[in-house]
């Protein structure tokens, strides 16, 4: 599965668009203070992992429907002063050849 910001891919041709696909991760965040190497080390963790399970379900949204790239992705983090940490991830998944 090829994964891009780009809206073409070098040395493919986009054959077909199969739609918008989406993946999202929500993450209930504690508090960290930045006072600490060690606390910025486990911010940092928290956001890569949060990232990655939006990047899994996006990939599975664009096999779905039988997408081999997923072309003009965006992502938007953000975190709510309710404790939850959101992850979103759009683009369109196509069929390159």
């Amino acid at each position: 599965m090829i994964l891009t910001t780009t809206n073409t891919i070098e040395g493919h041709v986009i054959q077909d668009y199969l739609g918008i696909v989406t993946g999202v991760s929500i993450n209930i965040k504690t508090s960290f203070s930045f006072k600490t190497e060690k606390n910025k080390k486990l911010y940092q963790d928290f956001v890569n992992q949060a990232k990655e399970e939006a990047f899994q379900s996006l990939k599975e949204n664009a096999i779905k429907l039988k997408a081999n790239a997923v072309v003009g992705i965006s992502i938007d983090i953000e975190a709510s002063s309710t404790s939850y940490f959101f992850v979103s991830i759009t683009g369109t998944a196509v069929k390159v050849v």
